[in-house]
Protein backbone atom coordinates (compact mmCIF):
# COMPACT_ATOMS: atom_id res chain seq x y z
CA UNK A 1 0.00 0.00 0.00
CA UNK A 2 0.94 3.66 -0.70
CA UNK A 3 0.03 6.38 1.69
CA UNK A 4 -2.46 8.72 -0.10
CA UNK A 5 0.38 11.76 0.34
CA UNK A 6 1.73 14.61 -1.77
CA UNK A 7 6.04 14.85 -1.92
CA UNK A 8 7.04 18.31 -0.56
CA UNK A 9 8.42 18.29 -4.25
CA UNK A 10 5.22 17.46 -5.95
CA UNK A 11 3.59 20.29 -3.76
CA UNK A 12 6.07 22.66 -4.98
CA UNK A 13 5.19 21.94 -8.42
CA UNK A 14 1.69 22.17 -7.97
CA UNK A 15 1.93 25.37 -6.03
CA UNK A 16 4.14 26.98 -9.02
CA UNK A 17 1.04 26.03 -11.18
CA UNK A 18 -1.44 28.01 -8.98
CA UNK A 19 -3.08 25.50 -7.57
CA UNK A 20 -3.78 25.31 -3.58
CA UNK A 21 -3.07 22.54 -1.44
CA UNK A 22 -5.39 21.46 1.13
CA UNK A 23 -3.96 19.09 3.30
CA UNK A 24 -2.01 15.60 2.06
CA UNK A 25 -3.78 14.55 -1.17
CA UNK A 26 -6.14 17.51 -2.31
CA UNK A 27 -6.24 20.71 -3.90
CA UNK A 28 -8.03 23.82 -5.31
CA UNK A 29 -7.52 25.90 -8.28
CA UNK A 30 -9.26 29.02 -9.53
CA UNK A 31 -11.21 28.29 -12.63
CA UNK A 32 -10.81 31.22 -15.45
CA UNK A 33 -14.39 31.56 -15.28
CA UNK A 34 -14.17 32.68 -11.84
CA UNK A 35 -11.46 34.91 -12.76
CA UNK A 36 -13.51 36.94 -15.44
CA UNK A 37 -16.39 36.92 -13.29
CA UNK A 38 -14.45 38.48 -10.84
CA UNK A 39 -13.62 41.50 -13.19
CA UNK A 40 -17.13 41.34 -15.28
CA UNK A 41 -16.05 39.67 -18.53
CA UNK A 42 -18.02 36.60 -18.73
CA UNK A 43 -19.15 33.37 -16.60
CA UNK A 44 -18.93 29.67 -17.37
CA UNK A 45 -21.34 27.80 -19.10
CA UNK A 46 -22.24 25.94 -16.54
CA UNK A 47 -24.14 29.59 -15.03
CA UNK A 48 -25.35 30.15 -18.24
CA UNK A 49 -26.68 26.36 -18.14
CA UNK A 50 -27.24 25.57 -14.86
CA UNK A 51 -27.46 28.66 -13.18
CA UNK A 52 -24.67 28.47 -10.29
CA UNK A 53 -22.54 31.41 -9.30
CA UNK A 54 -19.02 31.41 -11.54
CA UNK A 55 -17.19 33.51 -9.06
CA UNK A 56 -18.69 31.36 -6.18
CA UNK A 57 -17.62 28.07 -7.80
CA UNK A 58 -14.87 26.45 -6.13
CA UNK A 59 -12.71 23.91 -8.19
CA UNK A 60 -11.08 21.16 -6.48
CA UNK A 61 -10.57 17.28 -6.12
CA UNK A 62 -9.26 15.13 -3.35
CA UNK A 63 -7.09 13.21 -5.56
CA UNK A 64 -4.51 15.57 -7.20
CA UNK A 65 -1.77 12.95 -8.13
CA UNK A 66 -3.83 10.10 -9.03
CA UNK A 67 -6.40 8.56 -11.89
CA UNK A 68 -7.56 5.74 -13.27
CA UNK A 69 -6.49 6.98 -17.13
CA UNK A 70 -3.83 9.13 -18.87
CA UNK A 71 -5.71 10.87 -21.67
CA UNK A 72 -4.30 12.74 -24.22
CA UNK A 73 -6.51 15.52 -23.80
CA UNK A 74 -6.11 16.05 -20.11
CA UNK A 75 -4.84 19.71 -20.07
CA UNK A 76 -3.45 18.75 -16.11
CA UNK A 77 -0.35 17.12 -15.04
CA UNK A 78 -0.37 13.47 -16.24
CA UNK A 79 1.47 11.17 -16.32
CA UNK A 80 -1.18 9.36 -13.70
CA UNK A 81 -0.85 5.99 -11.55
CA UNK A 82 -3.04 3.88 -10.06
CA UNK A 83 -1.77 2.22 -6.70
CA UNK A 84 -3.29 1.00 -3.64
CA UNK A 85 -3.81 4.08 -1.44
CA UNK A 86 -3.66 4.65 2.47
CA UNK A 87 -3.88 6.84 4.93
CA UNK A 88 -6.46 9.22 3.42
CA UNK A 89 -7.56 12.41 5.23
CA UNK A 90 -11.01 13.09 6.84
CA UNK A 91 -13.98 14.79 4.74
CA UNK A 92 -14.46 17.72 6.89
CA UNK A 93 -10.14 18.46 7.14
CA UNK A 94 -10.40 18.56 3.60
CA UNK A 95 -13.29 21.13 2.68
CA UNK A 96 -11.93 22.97 5.66
CA UNK A 97 -8.54 23.37 4.19
CA UNK A 98 -9.78 23.51 0.43
CA UNK A 99 -11.71 26.86 1.49
CA UNK A 100 -8.84 27.95 3.75
CA UNK A 101 -6.53 27.53 0.10
CA UNK A 102 -9.13 29.04 -2.22
CA UNK A 103 -9.50 32.45 0.03
CA UNK A 104 -5.73 32.48 -0.19
CA UNK A 105 -5.84 32.73 -4.04
CA UNK A 106 -8.14 34.93 -4.02
CA UNK A 107 -6.47 37.63 -1.75
CA UNK A 108 -4.48 39.12 -4.68
CA UNK A 109 -7.37 40.13 -6.58
CA UNK A 110 -9.12 42.99 -5.07
CA UNK A 111 -8.36 45.94 -7.23
CA UNK A 112 -9.37 48.72 -9.66
CA UNK A 113 -10.69 46.39 -12.07
CA UNK A 114 -12.46 43.43 -9.70
CA UNK A 115 -16.02 43.28 -8.49
CA UNK A 116 -15.44 43.93 -5.10
CA UNK A 117 -19.65 42.67 -3.63
CA UNK A 118 -18.38 39.76 -6.13
CA UNK A 119 -14.95 39.18 -4.55
CA UNK A 120 -16.13 39.38 -0.83
CA UNK A 121 -19.28 36.63 -2.01
CA UNK A 122 -16.49 34.30 -3.12
CA UNK A 123 -15.04 34.45 0.26
CA UNK A 124 -18.10 31.72 0.43
CA UNK A 125 -18.32 29.33 -2.43
CA UNK A 126 -22.06 27.81 -2.90
CA UNK A 127 -20.90 25.71 -5.77
CA UNK A 128 -18.18 22.71 -5.76
CA UNK A 129 -16.33 20.86 -9.01
CA UNK A 130 -15.08 18.29 -7.83
CA UNK A 131 -13.33 17.84 -11.32
CA UNK A 132 -10.10 19.75 -11.46
CA UNK A 133 -7.52 16.81 -11.38
CA UNK A 134 -7.46 13.09 -10.95
CA UNK A 135 -10.64 10.37 -10.69
CA UNK A 136 -12.49 11.90 -7.72
CA UNK A 137 -14.29 8.64 -7.22
CA UNK A 138 -10.57 7.35 -6.12
CA UNK A 139 -11.03 8.81 -2.87
CA UNK A 140 -12.51 6.28 -0.29
CA UNK A 141 -14.80 9.00 1.99
CA UNK A 142 -16.13 10.51 -1.58
CA UNK A 143 -19.68 10.45 -0.01
CA UNK A 144 -18.56 11.83 3.30
CA UNK A 145 -16.78 14.72 1.43
CA UNK A 146 -20.24 15.60 -0.60
CA UNK A 147 -22.21 15.24 2.47
CA UNK A 148 -19.83 17.49 4.05
CA UNK A 149 -20.37 20.37 1.42
CA UNK A 150 -24.16 20.21 1.31
CA UNK A 151 -24.31 20.38 4.63
CA UNK A 152 -22.58 23.83 4.17
CA UNK A 153 -25.22 24.67 1.76
CA UNK A 154 -23.11 24.05 -1.33
CA UNK A 155 -24.03 22.17 -4.34
CA UNK A 156 -22.00 19.55 -5.51
CA UNK A 157 -20.42 18.62 -9.27
CA UNK A 158 -18.93 15.92 -9.54
CA UNK A 159 -17.31 14.83 -12.31
CA UNK A 160 -15.98 11.37 -13.19
CA UNK A 161 -14.49 8.86 -15.99
CA UNK A 162 -16.86 6.35 -15.30
CA UNK A 163 -13.99 3.66 -14.65
CA UNK A 164 -15.02 2.96 -11.31
CA UNK A 165 -18.92 2.02 -11.30
CA UNK A 166 -18.38 0.38 -7.60
CA UNK A 167 -18.07 3.32 -6.07
CA UNK A 168 -20.38 5.19 -8.02
CA UNK A 169 -23.21 2.25 -7.24
CA UNK A 170 -22.21 2.63 -3.32
CA UNK A 171 -21.89 6.14 -3.47
CA UNK A 172 -23.88 8.12 -0.76
CA UNK A 173 -25.54 10.66 -0.71
CA UNK A 174 -24.84 11.64 -4.80
CA UNK A 175 -23.73 14.87 -5.71
CA UNK A 176 -26.42 17.35 -6.72
CA UNK A 177 -25.07 16.53 -10.86
CA UNK A 178 -23.27 14.03 -11.76
CA UNK A 179 -20.95 14.11 -15.11
CA UNK A 180 -19.52 10.90 -16.72
CA UNK A 181 -17.19 11.70 -19.93
CA UNK A 182 -18.02 9.67 -22.89
CA UNK A 183 -14.20 10.27 -24.48
CA UNK A 184 -14.63 8.07 -27.23
CA UNK A 185 -17.28 6.38 -29.31
CA UNK A 186 -15.64 2.78 -29.10
CA UNK A 187 -13.08 0.67 -27.34
CA UNK A 188 -10.00 0.78 -29.53
CA UNK A 189 -10.55 5.08 -29.98
CA UNK A 190 -10.50 5.11 -25.79
CA UNK A 191 -7.57 2.93 -24.84
CA UNK A 192 -5.93 4.70 -27.67
CA UNK A 193 -7.08 8.07 -26.87
CA UNK A 194 -7.28 7.65 -22.87
CA UNK A 195 -4.27 5.24 -22.03
CA UNK A 196 -6.34 3.76 -18.85
CA UNK A 197 -4.45 2.04 -16.00
CA UNK A 198 -7.25 -0.28 -16.03
CA UNK A 199 -7.25 -3.30 -18.52
CA UNK A 200 -10.73 -3.23 -18.74
CA UNK A 201 -11.47 0.41 -18.32
CA UNK A 202 -13.81 0.37 -21.13
CA UNK A 203 -15.84 -2.51 -19.55
CA UNK A 204 -15.85 -0.40 -16.54
CA UNK A 205 -17.54 2.71 -18.45
CA UNK A 206 -20.21 0.26 -20.02
CA UNK A 207 -20.66 -0.66 -16.70
CA UNK A 208 -21.16 3.29 -15.29
CA UNK A 209 -23.52 4.06 -18.04
CA UNK A 210 -26.20 1.27 -17.36
CA UNK A 211 -26.02 2.05 -13.56
CA UNK A 212 -26.51 6.09 -14.19
CA UNK A 213 -30.36 5.59 -15.14
CA UNK A 214 -31.11 4.22 -11.33
CA UNK A 215 -28.95 6.91 -9.86
CA UNK A 216 -31.61 9.25 -7.83
CA UNK A 217 -29.65 12.49 -9.12
CA UNK A 218 -29.15 15.02 -11.63
CA UNK A 219 -26.61 12.75 -15.01
CA UNK A 220 -24.46 14.45 -17.92
CA UNK A 221 -22.66 12.67 -19.76
CA UNK A 222 -19.71 14.89 -21.32
CA UNK A 223 -18.20 14.08 -25.15
CA UNK A 224 -14.77 15.67 -24.87
CA UNK A 225 -14.40 16.26 -28.57
CA UNK A 226 -11.01 16.23 -30.29
CA UNK A 227 -10.92 16.91 -34.25
CA UNK A 228 -9.11 13.93 -36.11
CA UNK A 229 -9.05 11.62 -32.91
CA UNK A 230 -12.62 10.71 -31.51
CA UNK A 231 -14.87 13.37 -33.17
CA UNK A 232 -16.43 10.63 -35.71
CA UNK A 233 -19.51 8.07 -35.40
CA UNK A 234 -22.13 10.47 -33.19
CA UNK A 235 -24.45 7.78 -33.95
CA UNK A 236 -22.08 5.36 -31.44
CA UNK A 237 -21.74 8.14 -28.87
CA UNK A 238 -25.81 8.27 -29.52
CA UNK A 239 -26.02 4.13 -28.59
CA UNK A 240 -24.05 4.84 -26.03
CA UNK A 241 -26.13 7.62 -24.77
CA UNK A 242 -29.11 5.60 -24.20
CA UNK A 243 -28.10 3.74 -22.13
CA UNK A 244 -27.03 6.29 -19.78
CA UNK A 245 -30.45 8.49 -20.50
CA UNK A 246 -29.26 11.35 -18.86
CA UNK A 247 -30.61 14.87 -18.34
CA UNK A 248 -28.21 16.83 -19.89
CA UNK A 249 -25.60 15.93 -23.01
CA UNK A 250 -22.79 18.62 -22.87
CA UNK A 251 -20.88 18.26 -26.45
CA UNK A 252 -17.07 19.83 -25.84
CA UNK A 253 -14.40 20.53 -27.62
CA UNK A 254 -10.76 20.18 -26.87
CA UNK A 255 -9.06 22.54 -26.03
CA UNK A 256 -5.57 22.42 -26.63
CA UNK A 257 -4.16 24.25 -23.17
CA UNK A 258 -1.75 22.91 -20.51
CA UNK A 259 -0.17 19.71 -20.41
CA UNK A 260 -2.28 18.59 -23.49
CA UNK A 261 -0.22 20.58 -25.79
CA UNK A 262 2.88 18.38 -25.71
CA UNK A 263 0.62 15.45 -26.89
CA UNK A 264 -2.19 17.12 -28.60
CA UNK A 265 -1.85 20.28 -31.05
CA UNK A 266 -3.68 23.07 -32.41
CA UNK A 267 -5.09 21.32 -35.09
CA UNK A 268 -6.86 19.19 -32.92
CA UNK A 269 -8.89 21.38 -31.56
CA UNK A 270 -12.50 21.91 -33.05
CA UNK A 271 -14.04 25.52 -33.71
CA UNK A 272 -17.36 26.20 -32.08
CA UNK A 273 -18.76 25.38 -35.63
CA UNK A 274 -17.58 22.23 -36.08
CA UNK A 275 -18.95 21.22 -32.31
CA UNK A 276 -22.05 22.75 -33.34
CA UNK A 277 -22.44 20.22 -36.78
CA UNK A 278 -21.81 17.20 -34.84
CA UNK A 279 -24.12 18.13 -32.57
CA UNK A 280 -26.63 18.24 -34.71
CA UNK A 281 -25.28 14.41 -35.76
CA UNK A 282 -25.84 13.98 -32.56
CA UNK A 283 -29.25 14.99 -32.05
CA UNK A 284 -30.57 13.62 -35.01
CA UNK A 285 -29.46 10.28 -33.91
CA UNK A 286 -30.79 10.65 -30.15
CA UNK A 287 -33.73 12.33 -30.83
CA UNK A 288 -32.64 14.95 -28.10
CA UNK A 289 -32.70 18.52 -29.48
CA UNK A 290 -30.07 21.18 -29.20
CA UNK A 291 -31.33 23.23 -26.62
CA UNK A 292 -28.55 26.00 -25.83
CA UNK A 293 -25.07 26.99 -26.35
CA UNK A 294 -21.62 28.63 -24.90
CA UNK A 295 -19.36 29.74 -27.68
CA UNK A 296 -16.53 30.94 -25.53
CA UNK A 297 -16.07 27.18 -23.68
CA UNK A 298 -16.85 25.55 -27.28
CA UNK A 299 -19.94 23.63 -25.75
CA UNK A 300 -23.40 22.46 -26.89
CA UNK A 301 -26.40 21.56 -24.53
CA UNK A 302 -28.57 19.08 -25.58
CA UNK A 303 -31.63 18.06 -23.60
CA UNK A 304 -35.35 17.40 -23.64
CA UNK A 305 -35.92 18.92 -20.41
CA UNK A 306 -37.53 22.30 -20.36
CA UNK A 307 -35.57 25.69 -19.50
CA UNK A 308 -37.24 26.11 -15.94
CA UNK A 309 -35.58 22.77 -14.90
CA UNK A 310 -32.32 23.54 -16.11
CA UNK A 311 -31.59 25.71 -12.75
CA UNK A 312 -29.98 23.32 -10.12
CA UNK A 313 -31.23 24.04 -6.13
CA UNK A 314 -29.74 24.36 -2.79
Amino acid sequence: MVLARLTEAQKRLFIRQHYGIAGNHSAVKLCGWTKKSLHDKGVCYKQKFYGIESHRCLQCTPVINWCTQNCDFCWRLGRYQYPELEGWDEPKEIVDKMIEAQRKLLSGFPGADVNMKKWKEAQNPTQVAISLAGEPTIYPKLGELIAEFHKRGMTTFLVTNGTLPERLENLNPLPTQLYVTIAAPDKETCMGLCHPNLPDAWERLMKTLELLPKLNTRKVIRLTLVKGVNMKYPEKYAELIKKAKPHFIEAKGYMSVGSARQRLGLEHMPTHEEIVEFSKELSRHLGVPIADEHKPSRVVLLTNLPKEKWKVNR
